[in-house]
């Protein structure tokens, strides 16, 4: 999908959204392989393994960047940031 056609057919806020869950979660896309290399890594040094603890896949994982705990108000004020830089408004409705 091209970016252009990307930004017509979502809206700033599940941009955001998404945005949000990679940071966590990590990769969403085929730099996922890392997991699935993982697995072959641990499986082929556990086969050539004479002492020591097996090794398990997360042994294998790069550690992805975590972001620093935020409060809600941080939350708050990184959507509002990213939401403005991707065009987005914020509305409201009375209570």
């Amino acid at each position: 999908m091209t970016v252009r056609r990307l930004l017509a057919e979502t809206g700033s806020r599940e941009l955001a959204e998404w945005a949000a869950y990679e940071r966590i979660t990590g990769p969403l896309d085929g730099r996922r392989g890392d997991v699935q290399a993982a697995i072959v890594a641990a499986t082929v040094a556990n086969s050539q393994r004479t002492k020591g603890r097996p090794l398990q896949p997360k042994d294998f994982i790069p550690k992805w960047d975590k972001p620093k705990a935020m409060t809600p108000e941080e939350m708050w004020a990184a959507a509002m940031q990213a939401n403005a830089a991707l065009g987005g408004t914020v509305t409201t409705t009375p209570e």
